[in-house]
C-alpha cells in the first residue's frame, strides 16, 4: 500500500514539476497570405521541446492544411517563442 501511494505521489510531483517548467501551446491558424512553409516548420522545431526537424515539417504540413496541432515550450523560452509565432502570423492558444 506505502509503494502505491509513494508512486502515485512521485507521479503527481513529475507532473507538477513538467508544468512548472514547459508550457503547452495550441496552434490555431496561420493568417499570413503566403505562409513560409520552411520557416514555421523550423520555428517550430527550435521553439518546441524534444522535436526534430521532420516531426516539425510534417505537423507543419498538417497544420497549414488546417489541423490545429499541440507543441510544448521550454517555460524559460515562452516570451520569444510567443514573439517567433505572432511574427509569422500565427494564432495560438496557451494550454494550462
Amino acid at each position: 500500500m506505502v509503494c502505491i501511494l509513494r508512486a502515485q505521489l512521485t507521479s503527481t510531483l513529475v507532473s507538477c514539476i513538467h508544468k512548472l517548467f514547459f508550457m503547452k501551446l495550441n496552434l490555431l491558424s496561420c493568417d499570413a497570405q503566403r505562409p513560409d512553409i520552411r520557416a514555421i516548420a523550423n520555428c517550430i522545431a527550435e521553439i518546441s521541446s524534444n522535436m526534430d526537424q521532420s516531426l516539425s515539417n510534417e505537423l507543419t504540413n498538417m497544420f497549414l492544411e488546417g489541423d490545429a496541432i499541440e507543441i510544448e515550450v521550454e517555460d524559460k523560452n515562452s516570451s520569444s517563442a510567443l514573439r517567433a509565432l505572432r511574427k509569422l502570423s500565427i494564432d495560438y492558444e496557451i494550454i494550462e
